[in-house]
């Protein structure tokens, strides 16, 4: 569906984007990730054909965006980020205005805008002035500008910023809804919300592609150790000599001694040993009583810290 092939980008002697290549295939919901500067807006705007890569192609549904330009840019919908809107509009006046400019048949087109203000949810605020909507109707305003046309490839930047817990939980239902007949392309800083929406992410750090995987991938690719976090009472201080009873204990760490008398742990071992049940098996023989014992979780923002901390670490 998508294919980024060999792109870089300069701005002068400035390299923002230096020869990058990923697949987003036909069905899939893919996060773009990357800290500030990392060059992912000039990515998402080179492939929404706003900008020209200096090198490489960019190929849209078997269509080069640079070769054959206004084909392969029916077949995107983009809403970019702090949503850029025409205030005096209505939202119907708004979503057909976009279906013009999208060329949407005129004998099609109020059959295409009342579809796209259904899906987003916007047929109770239609005749309201945009102006007058909370910030996330105005993101469904936007969202709904993107899909009229019914373009194969929405491309979505930032579409949660600003939004309350709720307004957040209904715009990522509604991206989810979205997966089942788009191809998506969500960039975001919120980690999150890629683990929860995406099944894969291309992360970008200084103008390069550093890692494409499933989110689950990822974070076990980044996990060294396991942890396992334990609360127990230890009258007899016996937490000390655990490694001898357990070899496969890499390091045991108090992490805080409670006003109850008990004393938090973190142990770790390696990543292909689990330890919950020798602790267990282990800890009441050495007169040790557990009150808590939970396995830690890697999570998507510990394999993006991760990965870029690992290519700071490699350029030095």
């Amino acid at each position: 569906m998508i294919e980024v092939k060999n792109v870089t980008k300069k701005y002068g002697s400035v390299t923002a984007v230096d020869n990058i290549s990923f697949e987003v295939k036909d069905g899939e919901v893919v996060g773009f990730l990357g800290p500030n500067g990392a060059g992912k807006s000039t990515t998402m705007n080179m492939i929404t054909g706003f900008i020209e890569p200096t090198e490489g192609q960019i190929i849209i549904n078997g269509k080069d965006i640079s070769k054959k330009e206004r084909k392969a840019k029916k077949e995107i919908g983009y809403m970019p980020e702090n949503v850029p809107l025409y205030y005096e509009l209505t939202v119907k006046e708004f979503v057909t205005y976009m279906a013009e400019l999208k060329f949407v048949k005129r004998q099609a087109r109020k059959e295409e805008v009342a579809k796209v203000l259904k899906e987003t949810g916007l047929e109770d605020v239609q005749k309201k002035l945009i102006r007058n909507l909370s910030r996330g109707y105005k993101q469904r305003v936007s969202l709904a500008g993107a899909l009229v046309g019914n373009p194969a490839v929405i491309i979505l930047d930032e579409p949660t910023v600003g939004l309350d817990p709720k307004q957040i939980t209904e715009i990522r239902a509604l991206i989810k809804e979205l997966g089942k007949k788009h191809t998506v392309i969500l960039s975001t800083h919120i980690l999150s919300e890629v683990s929860q929406i995406c099944e894969k992410v291309v992360i970008i750090n200084k103008g390069k592609i550093i890692a494409v995987d499933t989110p689950e991938n990822l974070e076990k690719k980044t996990k060294e150790a396991n942890g396992i976090s334990v609360t127990v009472e230890d009258p007899k201080n016996n937490m000390k000599n655990l490694k001898n009873n357990i070899p496969e204990i890499e390091s045991i760490e108090m992490v805080k001694d409670n006003k109850d008398g008990t004393k938090q742990f973190m142990i770790t071992s390696n990543a292909e040993v689990d330890l919950r049940k020798k602790l267990f098996e282990v800890l009441p023989k050495q007169d040790i009583t557990i009150f808590e014992l939970k396995k830690t979780e890697s999570t998507l923002e510990d394999a993006f810290i991760k990965l870029i901390d690992t290519k700071k670490e490699e350029k030095k």
